[in-house]
């Protein structure tokens, strides 16, 4: 495996007056020799010129954040991370790279979740290359492994939980999110761990069930919200009954044996449970009438 190595370049600012006052020199050298008709001074100020020509090629210039991967010949000769202006061997080849961070969305894809529901799921990457060597020499192109291996983790991510968990203590892509963006950028990280990249932040965007299930679904949720409630009106009511039952005992405001109670318990579970307003029936006798 290749590894970043920075590499040191001398300064452009110091190199360029050398290079100009060695061009101006060749100038003065070619007129002279043309006033005194010498012919290798001519011919020694024309190479010479043709090679600080060549020379002038070596210099460049990097941004901040941004690096240049230089290769000699096909041979890794290393990195230049700090940003001003350089110069460096000409026959170096100095491929720019940006060290930003850069977001990437994933395409919504179709997956079954683990209870084997068809959902539509997309995530949102956020990266940048750390690693200049491995992100140019281990992968043929880091940007396109990085969509490809995110959109691999994020099928993987999604058979592992359901869409929405109905039973408490279970996990689910819709209820975890933080938990589940936290499984994602590890497994993201791992698959791109060769290709220089670090993932800063991963997490859905995009969660729905597909097209051909979403009704049956809405109605399964709207279900399991309708028992909910009923199941907290129902605890709700029972507690209301029984501290009814237990004020009346100890206040001594009416003394009912088992079947009155029963039936005011039914009276009251009727009027607390209820969807719909009750309608009140004053008895004007007696509560055994």
């Amino acid at each position: 495996m290749i590894r970043e190595r920075l590499r040191s370049t001398a300064s452009g600012w110091i190199v360029l007056p050398l290079l100009l006052a060695v061009e101006v020199g060749l100038v003065w050298a070619f007129v002279t020799g043309i006033q005194t008709e010498r012919p290798e001074w001519i011919f020694a100020a024309v190479a010479s010129t043709a090679i600080v020509l060549f020379l002038f090629a070596g210099f460049f210039v990097v941004n901040p954040n941004e690096a240049r991967v230089l290769t000699l010949f096909g041979r890794y000769a290393g990195s230049v991370k700090s940003d001003g202006f350089h110069w460096a061997n000409p026959l170096l080849t100095k491929k720019r790279l940006s060290l930003r961070i850069r977001n990437f969305e994933s395409a919504k894809i179709k997956v079954n979740d683990l209870e084997g529901n068809p959902i539509e799921i997309a995530a949102v990457v956020v990266w940048k290359v750390f690693e200049t060597a491995e992100a140019s020499f281990e992968v043929d192109n880091y940007e396109h492994y990085l969509r490809v291996q995110t959109e691999s983790a994020v099928r993987n991510l999604a058979t592992q939980y359901p869409y929405d968990a109905y039973l408490d203590g279970h996990k689910s892509l819709r209820a975890n999110t933080g938990e589940i963006a936290d499984q994602l950028k590890g497994e993201i990280q791992e698959r791109l761990s060769k290709a220089g990249v670090e993932v800063l932040e991963a997490r859905i965007n995009h969660l729905a069930y597909a097209s051909e299930i979403a009704a049956a679904m809405l109605q399964r949720q709207q279900a399991g919200a309708i028992i909910a409630a009923r199941q907290r009106i129902v605890e709700g009511a029972v507690g209301m009954v029984e501290m009814a039952l237990d004020l009346l005992s100890q206040r001594s405001v009416v003394e009912l044996d088992n079947d009155r109670k029963a039936a005011m318990v039914s009276n009251l579970l009727v009027v607390l449970c209820g969807d719909r307003n009750t309608q009140p029936v004053v008895n004007t006798g007696t509560i055994y009438q």
